[in-house]
């Protein structure tokens, strides 16, 4: 019997009527954003350099375009509270989610470039949805100046203990015996796990049924009880369910092991080198920022990464691991990431509209 939730389609949502609400959702925001930005061109002060101040000298602006208690979120206000400390000025996070991640980053696309509206995202933001959208209210790469990579992190291949699979070729060996039966749950279109499990069934040669949640925490929760048999996530959102025995971690798609799991194989290892993906989180600025301007905060951030006790307390204890990518390193390394995810998705015949 199929399963209820299951989608053979590269819809986002098989339900036209969640079609429709997001193309709702996504205009509205168009013309708040369109409003808010009108408002800001004609009221706002001109830019520190202008008025020759020091920047900062007053509040600055972090928008995250997810929801506050995210993974993302909790990065983001670590590092305002630090960055708050070294300006002393506030540091504010706004978060601004809506529309994939769209709502936010068209916001700070739009903002005056003067270094007090930042914009904190996701890989996702910058090398999935560019390929899965039609057209999007911003251009990814020309309307924003990468400052620094803070954090990466890699996925987890985790399964309910019913698959009775305790390695990939275990896993794999079931999964070819019932095509189209083993089920993973992701977080939508696009997201990691689904263009994970794509990869995944290319490189195995098995047929997956793909089940969309409303989210990272309602897909794992899916797999933990049983309704869905896999998923995709970080190390440290699944590592007390792994070692409690209530999921059984096939692999980890990464470069190297991980030392909260340093059992649990690569799937390089296991003779499937191109299953890989590193997800990171990011700093930048409206794309006309000065260049000096963007340089400092680079070099702010770069101080506080190389802060030991930061990075252990606020990255390493929640599975994230600083990065040392900052400006034009940065901005490099994000074409190439633009260029890579335009073939795995279109490879993986994902859709948003």
């Amino acid at each position: 019997m199929p399963h209820p939730r299951a989608v053979r389609t590269t819809a986002p949502d098989a339900r036209p009527a969640g079609l429709r609400t997001f193309r709702l959702a996504l205009a509205a925001a168009a013309l708040a954003v369109a409003a808010g930005t009108a408002s800001a061109q004609s009221s706002a002060p001109a830019g520190p350099a202008a008025r020759g101040e020091p920047w900062p000298a007053r509040t600055v602006r972090i928008v995250v375009p997810s929801p506050g208690g995210t993974g993302i979120d909790a990065v983001a206000r670590a590092l305002a509270q630090r960055l708050a400390q070294r300006w002393a000025n506030p540091v504010i996070v706004d978060n601004r989610p809506g529309a994939n991640s769209l709502v936010g980053t068209e916001i700070v696309a739009r903002a005056a470039p003067d270094g007090y509206t930042l914009l904190f995202a996701s890989d996702s933001t910058f090398t999935v949805n560019p390929h899965l959208y039609a057209q999007l209210p911003y251009d990814p790469l020309a309307d924003f100046a990468p400052v620094a990579q803070i954090v990466t992190f890699h996925q987890l291949l985790v399964a309910h203990p019913s698959l009775r699979a305790a390695t990939v070729p275990q896993f794999v060996a079931r999964a070819r015996a019932q095509p189209g039966q083993v089920t993973y749950a992701s977080f939508g279109v696009g997201s990691a796990p689904h263009l994970l499990s794509e990869l995944l069934q290319r490189e195995t040669r098995t047929d997956l049924l793909h089940v969309p949640y409303k989210g990272l925490g309602p897909a794992v929760a899916a797999v933990l009880s049983g309704e869905a048999t896999l998923t995709w996530a970080g190390v440290h959102s699944t590592q007390a369910h792994v070692e409690a025995g209530r999921l059984t971690a096939l692999a980890i798609a990464a470069p190297a092991r991980s030392p909260l799991l340093p059992d649990v194989p690569t799937f390089a290892e296991l003779g499937h080198p191109t299953i890989t993906y590193t997800l990171w989180f990011g700093l930048f600025a409206p794309a006309a920022t000065p260049r000096p301007l963007v340089a400092q905060i680079a070099r702010d951030v770069g101080d506080l990464l190389a802060d030991a006790g930061f990075v252990e307390r606020e990255l390493r204890a929640r599975g994230y691991e600083p990065s040392a990518l900052a400006t034009d390193r940065f901005a490099a390394h994000l074409h190439r990431e633009h260029a890579a995810r335009a073939t795995l998705v279109k490879q993986s015949g994902a859709r948003a509209e």
